[in-house]
């Protein structure tokens, strides 16, 4: 590792004073490094013109350099020890930093700061091919990349924990202590529910209808649906962009600013409106960490998992609920009174919860849904293990459809390359949804538990008290606890996917009268 010194540490000090403020400009370089990786990266693929792919790929590995080498400096190891030791003098703020600070350099320190940069470089022109592949449906110019990507990952896992499975390594990045043992505990328990129970509503003769949201809908007027949508759900407009991109995404700068994405297809309304309620739930996380941890390591969520529970529960448990169906109607009709004026509040409850197999897992249903998230979970273990390469995905991709789903998956475009995730070296991220679909579900059986009318306050339209919740138990935290600390501490019990598979057999049990 380079003998750099840019947060300005001396390896000598032994004064505590000065050892909290070398934390205090360790921290301030780190946050600026942070803030504009995620500006440019959430940025530039929204607002960047084609040619500027390249020359954004060498900045950000330049900046990624800058990150590896600031936390890997020699010199932080040292510190972050010497404080470690002295609780009494730090509080309970810096002690997190310091926790949080060790670990992320435990993940960095020994993977060599140039690697990391080629990555970097590597994602930022693979996901600029992969946009392109979609839209002309080219897996083979993906397929190189996808390798590359695999085999980098491999390396790098390697580097970090030459004794761990390397699928391991990237599934405790995204959520801390969890790995394959553990997700296929859960998925074995949500597999086991969600099977039969979709068999049971594909055999109904009880099928809601999607009638009432069909038709074609302005594209610019679902842009200013998206901005209704984020004030529905309570987001501080003054530190939130709303921008356009192929696949929707969140990007938490700080509390003060919050990239959320968003796409609209003039035949689907729907799809627009629960990408946003999605991302919104993200934004509202980062814009409700702690005031006290702003510029710091702590000053964003926890894990990924705990973000797709914020996501997940604004879309499905408030956005996808019986009770909040005429707050959301209001705003569709709104800006779109000729197609809703006659629609009922009922109507669009129904038409918003069909459990129907399809091929897009950002347009599933909620009870599909954690089954699209299973056939990614388990290609990408083959992946690793060296049971698949790139050439396979499309044929596991169309296998997996057809046996889970009961799909016939017709082109790439509709399979393999719908998702970004991969292309940014994403692999480990996606069992993350479904665990924070999970999450969202015994927060709200605690809600209800502790007395919060749920019902009540969605059908109201004033969702203070839930953000109110999830401020005090989850949001303000950021990274200070990590998730199973969280869900104990707001729910007064461990993690549990019972809740999960209870509220969805609850839930569609009663839509297709079971």
């Amino acid at each position: 590792m380079a003998e750099t010194n840019p947060g300005h540490i001396n390896a000598a000090l032994s004064n505590p004073r000065a050892d909290m403020e070398a934390l205090d400009a360790l921290e301030r370089t780190l946050f600026s490094l942070n803030y504009a990786l995620g500006e440019i990266g959430g940025l530039g693929p929204v607002i960047d013109p084609p040619k500027a792919t390249a020359q954004r790929g060498e900045a950000m590995a330049a900046l990624q350099q800058m990150l590896v080498e600031a936390i890997c400096d020699p010199a932080v190891g040292p510190l972050l020890e010497r404080l470690e030791e002295q609780p009494e003098l730090l509080g309970e703020t810096r002690m997190a930093q310091v926790r949080v600070l060790r670990r992320d350099r435990a993940s960095l320190v020994d993977v060599p700061a140039e690697e990391q940069a080629a990555f970097s470089r590597l994602t930022v022109e693979a996901n600029d091919v992969w946009r392109r592949a979609k839209a002309s449906n080219d897996w083979a110019s993906f397929e190189p990349y996808l390798d590359r990507i695999v085999a980098a990952m491999r390396h790098m896992a390697a580097c970090k924990n030459a004794e761990k499975d390397p699928y391991d390594v990237w599934l405790g990045e995204f959520e801390w202590g969890t790995d394959r043992a553990f997700y296929d505990r859960f998925f074995s328990q949500v597999k086991s529910c969600v099977v039969p129970l979709l068999a049971d509503c594909v055999a109904s003769r009880h099928k809601p209808s999607r009638s009432c949201v069909e038709g074609v809908f302005d594209e610019e007027r679902q842009w200013r649906l998206a901005e209704d949508l984020a004030r529905l759900e309570g987001l501080d407009e003054g530190a939130l962009w709303i921008g356009r991109t192929e696949h929707p995404f969140t990007c938490g700068l700080s509390r003060d600013f919050v990239i959320v994405t968003g796409h609209a297809y003039a035949d689907d309304v729907l799809s627009n409106t629960f990408s946003i309620l999605h991302e919104g739930g993200h934004a509202l996380y980062e814009q409700n960490v702690d005031e006290a941890y702003r510029m710091t390591s702590l000053a964003s969520g926890t894990s990924m998992g705990m973000h797709e529970a914020q996501s997940r529960f604004f879309e499905n448990l408030v956005g996808r609920s019986e009770a909040f169906a005429e707050p959301l109607l209001a705003v569709l009709r709104r800006r779109f009174p000729g197609q809703f004026g006659r629609v009922t509040a009922h109507q669009l409850y129904l038409a918003e919860n069909c459990a129907e197999p399809g091929l897009i897992r950002t347009e599933a249903d909620e009870l599909t849904y954690p089954l699209h998230i299973l056939v990614r979970y388990e290609i990408e273990q083959l992946l690793f293990s060296g049971e698949a390469t790139a050439s396979d995905v499309p044929r596991l991709w169309a296998e997996k459809y057809r046996s889970y789903l009961g799909v016939t998956v017709p082109d790439d475009a509709h399979g393999a390359l719908q998702d970004t995730h991969w292309s940014d070296g994403s692999f480990g991220y996606f069992p993350t949804y479904a665990l924070g679909s999970a999450f969202g579900a015994q927060f709200k059986a605690a809600m209800v538990a502790g007395g919060m009318d749920f019902d009540a306050v969605c059908a109201s339209g004033d969702l203070t008290p839930v953000r109110d919740w999830l401020r005090d138990r989850i949001w303000r935290w950021g990274r200070a606890k990590d998730s199973a600390e969280l869900v104990e501490a707001a729910c007064g019990e461990p993690f549990s996917a019972t809740y999960y598979t209870d509220y969805l057999t609850e839930k569609f049990s009663a839509i297709y009268r079971l």
